[in-house]
């Protein structure tokens, strides 16, 4: 519970601040929330204590199988949460999540939980020879060698990734960084506010001719389309930047059947003659903030974000194809799930767009932890990531991750970088989660029967 709640805290901010929810209440929310997550780690040391006494497997093999096969399954039961999967900690340790294009980052999870199982072993293989004088500890030892020859193996694949060289080409991209804050963000008389401060940022970098200008999650604070005359002025302004402009907006769909609207969170694309060439409508929505899951049941729980109106979920997995390259748009609270982020790159790619708007989280860490888990991302599709965040965490990854530039959080800026595409295609992005699935059968095979003797 502590390291779930201390990890998760931030969302106390958002219920607090943006739900109209009282603060002691909040951080039961929260409370609650850690108490879901924790299941499954109390699932693993339950099952985990329970076969370590009937099995000759070493912990360094046991623990990061049912550890990846449960952190797995958290990625997708009920609506999903892969917030604070351990891998995420390894974010900055290049040499050591490069593989992670293979395995994904359940992989960087595995290796982790692999070298605490072995520091495990010490006192469990003490204890077996106390317990049972003729217990051959060659199991331990032999998996000592293959998590050594592993840690070796996965640092020179990494020191190999990090020096080739892959084809590309470089674009130059800039983004918009216009920190409005949450709460006015939607306020009428804010709005021209609002569109002149992403206006101004995106003039100040027209020198620097950029091919594509990214403004963040929502920046356009309106209806778009459905506002005729700011889409209007907004496609006249894009006229003018000789450049692509990818936007954040919510787009309105057809009717609910009942008289309401529905909306879509999106992300639309402007050409250079100012016409809309994509769109791109959010698949993975926030549970409570964008829409209530099991509405018939929670008809009495609101939604964070009510004042804009009922989200519905996008269904094709679409890129932009453009002069400099093709990319994919995962918008916000999408980019923390590998599964849905690598849908887009299957079949090629060369960069990701993500944009989102952190303003929720406020100075928390939250911003922090969703920008590492970008680096993740761009890891294992081999795609550089562009991101254009509200209020920050904005910034560019290469396809190695490493961070290019980024920058602060609540900062007013505009930030340009040359990025350099990448049209491979990794094993992770072709087949998934094998590694996953993998670990997950070989744990259903070991835990079949736990009542069997030594």
């Amino acid at each position: 519970i502590p390291y779930f709640y201390g990890t998760d805290y931030w969302i106390y901010y958002s219920v607090h601040h943006y739900g109209g929810v009282p603060f002691v209440p909040s951080l039961l929310i929260v409370l609650l929330l850690s108490l879901y997550l924790s299941l499954y780690t109390g699932f693993f040391a339950l099952l985990f204590s329970m076969k370590i006494k009937s099995t000759r497997l070493p912990a360094l093999l046991l623990a990061p199988l049912v550890w990846v096969s449960l952190e797995f399954a958290r990625s997708y039961a009920i609506t999903g949460f892969p917030w604070s999967s351990i891998g995420y900690s390894q974010y900055r340790f290049l040499h050591m999540i490069q593989f992670a294009d293979i395995t994904g980052i359940y992989g960087v999870s595995f290796l982790l939980l692999a070298i605490n199982g072995a520091l495990a072993d010490i006192y469990i293989l003490k204890k077996r020879e106390m317990e049972m004088p003729l217990f051959s500890p060659t199991p331990t030892a032999a998996g000592y060698g293959v998590l050594i020859l592993t840690l070796i193996g996965a640092f020179a694949y990494g020191s190999y990734r990090l020096a080739e060289t892959r084809p590309g080409e470089n674009v130059k991209v800039s983004i918009i960084q216009g920190s409005i804050e949450q709460d006015v963000k939607w306020e009428p008389s804010y709005r021209k506010k609002a569109m002149d401060i992403h206006t101004s940022l995106t003039n100040s970098v027209a020198a620097a001719r950029p091919s594509l200008i990214v403004w963040p999650e929502t920046a356009a604070p309106f209806y778009f389309e459905r506002d005729k005359e700011l889409t209007s002025g907004l496609m006249e302004f894009s006229k003018t930047l000789d450049a692509f402009l990818l936007l954040g907006a919510i787009t309105v769909k057809d009717g609910d059947g009942t008289g309401g609207l529905r909306h879509a969170n999106s992300a639309v694309l402007l050409d250079r003659e100012g016409k809309v060439g994509y769109v791109y409508d959010k698949i993975h929505l926030v549970p409570f903030g964008e829409y209530v899951p099991l509405r018939p049941v929670l008809f009495f729980v609101n939604r964070l974000a009510e004042g804009i109106g009922e989200f519905v979920p996008g269904e094709k997995y679409i890129r932009a194809e453009t002069p400099f390259g093709s990319f994919g748009t995962p918008i916000c609270y999408e980019i923390i799930f590998p599964g849905l982020v690598r849908k887009f790159y299957q079949k090629g790619g060369d960069f990701i767009v993500t944009i989102t708007n952190d303003a929720w989280f406020g100075t928390t860490s939250g911003p922090y932890q969703h920008w590492s888990m970008a680096v993740m991302r761009a890891v294992e599709n081999r795609k550089p990531v562009v991101r254009a965040a509200n209020t920050g965490i904005s910034g560019f990854i290469d396809s190695s991750g490493r961070i290019i530039k980024q920058t602060k959080l609540f900062e007013r800026v505009a930030l340009t970088a040359d990025i350099r595409t990448d049209r491979t295609r990794t094993f992770y992005s072709k087949y998934g989660d094998l590694f996953s699935f993998f670990a997950i059968v070989i744990t259903l095979l070991i835990l079949m029967d736990l009542k069997r003797d030594r």
